[in-house]
């Protein structure tokens, strides 16, 4: 994934050099040219990309939290204010 990146962001530099160096090009859309085509897609791209890597943190981290919780003795999750709670009756 991020040889592809690294790739994409060389030929996005080249182009923007190309586009600074250039008799009818400018350095200002040398920058345009490089947050448009580089930056800009590229990070859309990545963030997607990362979306599983992402998910599977976070379950493996409520894993671990729930794991945590069961040591110590105590419910792995909150009960419900209506659970039915038993009540001594009186002699």
């Amino acid at each position: 994934m991020y040889l592809v990146a690294i790739a994409w962001m060389y030929v996005v530099l080249m182009m923007a050099v190309a586009e600074a160096t250039s008799t009818q090009g400018s350095v200002l859309g040398a920058i345009v040219t490089f947050a448009l085509y580089g930056l800009l897609p590229l990070s859309i791209v990545m963030y997607v990309m990362g979306a599983p890597r992402r998910r599977a943190a976070r379950r493996q981290a409520e894993a671990i939290e729930s794991a945590q919780a069961d040591d110590r003795g105590h419910a792995p999750a909150a009960q419900p204010a209506d659970a039915f709670v038993a009540e001594r009756k009186e002699p």
